[in-house]
């Protein structure tokens, strides 16, 4: 079977879709800032020795790591009004469902770079006179932060792909963009495959950056070593 591929016609619409790789865009920032902030507070709540602190942290992540990301989006987009008696448009929604799902999994990414420095390091610091926060800022952030990035960047790609869900509370991001102008152009292998294009694209020019960043940590931390 032969089929004749024309991108021409979805060329035609590149305004549209430029709109939705937009609105792709801030709600992945947005949801990206907000979470980092969910997750430091939900990572510091984990790491406290007081149960009515941490329990209530342990649940949320949880509860986010272990239910369907589409099943956030509609709660936050149905539920929520019903439950709280405000009106949430699509953006704000999706704003919602991505910072909070994306903030239980940043806490557990920053949980795990923080726990995976040694407990002899944090003694050996406080034996040299050290006050908790220049321990931690001093020695162990250095050290955590190095270890968090590639787990954070990964849980980061996974918002930007996960933003498509947005697309069925008739949010204007890229894929809802991209379903309009297929059902103008009835060429949907074309428009799929550009949509695909432009997220394989842009990660990758992430991803690169993040392993530039990578490298240029694991070099400061060993002339620090040095």
């Amino acid at each position: 079977m032969n089929y004749d591929w024309d991108f021409g016609a979805v060329w035609a619409y590149r305004q549209m879709l430029l709109e939705g790789a937009l609105g792709t865009m801030r709600i992945a920032v947005v949801a990206i800032l907000m979470g980092v902030v969910i997750g430091a507070l939900l990572a510091t709540m984990r790491l406290s020795k007081l149960r009515w602190l941490a329990y209530p942290a342990l649940w949320f992540t949880e509860f986010y790591r272990n239910t369907p990301p589409l099943v956030h989006f509609f709660w936050a987009f149905y539920a929520l009004p019903v439950v709280l008696g405000v009106s949430l448009d699509p953006y704000a929604a999706a704003i919602i469902a991505l910072s909070t799902q994306s903030g239980a999994f940043y806490a557990e990414v920053f949980r795990g770079g923080v726990v995976s420095v040694e407990r002899g390091q944090w003694e050996g610091a406080r034996a040299l006179g050290m006050k908790p926060h220049k321990v931690l800022r001093r020695v162990v952030l250095p050290q955590a932060l190095q270890r968090m990035l590639p787990p954070f960047m990964e849980r980061s790609f996974e918002l930007i792909k996960t933003t498509a869900l947005a697309s069925t509370l008739a949010y204007s991001d890229l894929l809802y963009q991209a379903m309009q102008v297929n059902s103008i152009t009835f060429r949907p292998l074309e428009v799929y495959t550009f949509v695909a294009g432009i997220f394989f694209i842009t990660l990758l020019a992430l991803s690169v950056l993040a392993h530039l960043l990578e490298s240029r940590l694991s070099r400061a931390s060993y002339q620090t070593a040095r």
